[in-house]
């Protein structure tokens, strides 16, 4: 897999990510459900944390290239659902949290 563009032999500038490039940041953006800009912002730290010194294409290039793509890209449309990894960080979803009131201190209203 090639990340920057190959020469080519027609006139102008040649391209600077190749197909691969391009198809990677719009995988990102089909597994995550992610806004194309979103997706390259992911892409980016992917890369980062990968210890990849490789420059992601901007959205705008992705944009374009998207449409003519040889390989192209269908939505997910599983209805068998989805698997969920719950660990025990005691992250809740309603409520106040025990860190706030940790750090603040409890909340008391005015009546």
């Amino acid at each position: 897999m090639c990340w920057h563009g190959s020469a080519s032999s027609k006139r102008g500038r040649s391209r600077k990510y190749s197909e691969a490039a391009i198809q990677f940041c719009l995988t990102v953006m089909g597994l995550f459900n992610l806004a194309l800009r979103q997706a390259i912002g992911l892409a980016q730290s992917l890369l980062k944390l990968a210890g990849l010194d490789w420059e992601v294409p901007d959205f705008s290039t992705v944009s374009r290239r998207q449409k003519h793509l040889a390989v192209m890209i269908t939505a997910n449309t599983t209805t068998s659902g989805f698997h969920l990894l719950v660990d025990s960080t005691g992250i809740k979803m309603l409520g106040e949290g025990e860190w706030k009131t940790k750090k603040h201190g409890a909340d008391y209203r005015r009546q």
